[in-house]
């Protein structure tokens, strides 16, 4: 039986690799993302599970799907114009099979990608956790980006059905999660200090609790609208929604705010998709 043995959160800026190739490996970013390395290689992972959005990279308007999964044996990227390494990764696809069967099981009516590469959304966070990319990654698509939106409280659905769908799996597998994206961007607004970004103190206490249905309209598109523009896009809140009900445990939730809040609250980016 498949064992989900952590839950992690980080963003995925496309300057960082350049910036790490710039100015070293005891740059802030790199050793953040080096201390999420060592949580990742720390649990030992068969297998990723990436709850990822796309940038009109992988998808575009006239194929925008709400919910998709990548079902292949590999996949590749970044498929856009980040300056960084090209890579190819191994994708579990009788999992990703045994996934997408699933989750049509509890509703979801998720749409199938079988011939696909992936954008930095993905590939960021491999280039600094894996990059040897030797751990096959399972890329599960949530559109963030494209109105209208999935709803907090339906993403967090998504991610349920998918904890079921890997814990029913027959054979022996120990599965990290990770959400792309981080708690606020500065996309077309004033730099911010490390440590006072908008709203991370209101989401870190949700994280730590993990979130049921009650906070889940704390994530939601209507709640961000109204915020600041330094605040968090709902796209990175209303997709993280799903990778919070894989957080069920104390121990496990302090694991991933551990590495989420290292990440999330210190490392500045420029700019992130």
């Amino acid at each position: 039986m498949a064992e989900i043995v952590a839950a992690f959160g980080v963003p995925h800026a496309p300057a960082f690799p350049a910036q790490v190739a710039r100015e070293g490996p005891n740059c802030e970013t790199a050793r953040l993302y080096a201390q999420v390395a060592e949580h990742v290689a720390a649990v030992a992972p068969d297998v990723l599970i990436v709850f990822t959005d796309d940038h009109f990279n992988t998808f575009f308007l006239d194929n925008f799907p709400t919910f998709a999964i990548g079902v292949a044996d590999t996949t590749a990227g970044p498929n856009d114009q980040t300056p960084m390494p090209h890579y190819k990764v191994a994708v579990p696809g009788p999992l990703a099979a045994h996934v997408r069967a699933t989750t049509l099981e509890h509703g979801f009516d998720i749409a199938l990608v079988q011939d696909f590469d992936v954008d930095h959304a993905v590939m960021v966070p491999l280039h600094f956790l894996t990059p040897r990319m030797q751990i096959p990654v399972l890329p599960i698509f949530v559109n963030a980006l494209a109105p209208p939106l999935p709803t907090a409280r339906r993403c967090y659905a998504l991610g349920a059905a998918i904890r079921a769908a890997v814990e029913s799996w027959p054979e022996p597998l120990r599965v990290a999660v990770i959400g792309s994206g981080s708690f606020s961007l500065e996309i077309g607004g004033p730099k911010i200090p490390p440590g006072d970004r908008a709203d991370c103190h209101g989401i870190t206490p949700i994280v730590k609790c993990a979130p049921g249905q009650g906070q889940l309209p704390e994530a939601g598109a209507n709640r961000w609208r109204s915020m600041p523009q330094r605040c968090a896009r709902p796209m990175h809140a209303i997709r993280n929604g799903a990778v919070a009900a894989f957080i069920r445990s104390p121990r496990a939730r302090a694991a991933a705010l551990s590495a989420a809040t290292a990440t999330a609250s210190s490392i500045a980016p420029p700019s992130e998709g």
